[in-house]
C-alpha cells in the first residue's frame, strides 16, 4: 500500500478495513460485466464489445495510437495519451473509446447527456499482471472513472 495514503488514512481515522476496501474499489483492475458472446482472441472480443454497444444505444471506435516517421523525417504520433513517448509510455489509451446515453434526471430537467466509455480489449484468456504495460492501461482507465466516465478492461468474461 501506498505509505502517503496510510499516513493520510491514519489523520482521518480512516479504519484500516476502509482503507483496504478503497484499494480494492480504485487500485485492482476493472473489468466489466458481459452478456456478450466473445471469442478467444482480442479480435473477436473487440467486435463483439461493440456490437453489445450498438444494442445498448452506446457507439464505440478503435483508437488506434503510435508513431511513423514522414519523408521529411519527423516523428508524427497519433492517437490520444500518444503526444510524447514518455508520455505513451505512462498512460495508455484504450482500444475503444466512445459514448453511451445517459438519461439523467430533476437537475438536467430530464435530458440525456452523453458519457465517455474506454474499453481496454484483451484475448478470452487474458489475466491481469500488473505489467508495465497494463499498468499504463489501467491509469487511463482509472482516469476516465475518475473524471465520471465508463471504463474498464474487457475479454470474454467482461464488456459492457
Amino acid at each position: 500500500m501506498n505509505p502517503q495514503l496510510t499516513q493520510w488514512a491514519i489523520r482521518h481515522g480512516v479504519s484500516h478495513v476502509a482503507l483496504a476496501e478503497l484499494q480494492t474499489i480504485f487500485l485492482s483492475p476493472a473489468t466489466c460485466p458481459t452478456n456478450a458472446m466473445v471469442g478467444k482472441n482480442e479480435a473477436t472480443v473487440s467486435n463483439n464489445v461493440r456490437l453489445e454497444a450498438s444494442r445498448v444505444g452506446a457507439r464505440l471506435w478503435r483508437c488506434n495510437t503510435g508513431a511513423y516517421q514522414d519523408q521529411s523525417g519527423r516523428m508524427v504520433r497519433y492517437g490520444l495519451c500518444n503526444e510524447s513517448k514518455q508520455m505513451n509510455e505512462v498512460i495508455k489509451c484504450s482500444d475503444l473509446i466512445g459514448i453511451k446515453p445517459i438519461l439523467v434526471t430533476q437537475e438536467h430537467l430530464g435530458s440525456t447527456i452523453g458519457q465517455f466509455v474506454a474499453r481496454e480489449c484483451k484475448a478470452g484468456d487474458w489475466k491481469y499482471k500488473g505489467n508495465k504495460h497494463e499498468l499504463a492501461q489501467l491509469r487511463f482507465l482509472e482516469l476516465v472513472v475518475a473524471l465520471g466516465g465508463d471504463a474498464c478492461f474487457v475479454n470474454a468474461e467482461g464488456s459492457l
